[in-house]
C-alpha cells in the first residue's frame, strides 16, 4: 500500500497514520485512566503471564516455568495486580499442601485476544528491528 505523505511545518513529513485528535476529545481524567490501563496491560511481564495462561489454568510454579526470566517476586506482584484488575482469578484448593491455580477471567480472555495481533506483529518484525538496532548501536556496547 502506498503511503500518502503530507507536508507539514518546518519541512517534516507526516504519514496517513498521523491523525489529528481534537483537544477536547478526552478529559484529563479519561486520559489518565487510559494511561493507567495501558501501563498495566502493556507491561512485559503482564503480556507474558497472560500468554502463559492462555490455554487454561496453571499453578504458580508452572506459570513461572513458562515465563522465562521472571523472578518469584515479580511473578507474585504481577499475578496480584492482574487479580486486582479482574484479568486473572486465583483459586485456592484446600488440600495438603494447598494448591493454587491461576486462570484468565472473561476480561483476561479479551486481553489475550487483543494481544494476539501484537504477538504476530512482533514475530514478523523482530529480525528487522534487531537489524536496525545493530546498525544504530555502537560496537562494543
Amino acid at each position: 500500500m502506498e503511503r500518502m505523505k503530507h507536508r507539514s511545518q518546518e519541512g517534516t513529513f507526516m504519514v496517513e497514520t498521523h491523525i489529528s485528535v481534537p483537544e477536547n476529545a478526552l478529559s484529563a481524567a479519561d486520559c489518565k485512566g487510559l494511561a493507567d490501563v495501558l501501563s498495566s496491560v502493556g507491561d512485559k511481564w503482564t503480556i507474558l503471564v497472560v500468554g502463559a495462561l492462555s490455554n487454561g489454568p496453571l499453578r504458580y510454579n508452572e506459570v513461572q516455568r513458562r515465563v522465562s526470566g521472571i523472578s518469584q517476586r515479580m511473578l507474585t506482584l504481577t499475578l496480584k495486580r492482574l487479580e486486582a484488575d479482574g484479568i486473572v482469578t486465583r483459586t485456592l484448593f484446600p488440600s495438603v499442601p494447598p494448591r493454587v491455580d491461576y486462570e484468565l477471567t472473561e476480561l483476561g480472555q479479551t486481553l489475550r485476544a487483543a494481544l494476539v495481533p501484537l504477538h504476530l506483529w512482533a514475530a514478523r518484525n523482530k529480525k528487522t528491528m534487531a537489524d536496525h538496532r545493530a546498525r544504530v548501536e555502537p560496537e562494543g556496547e
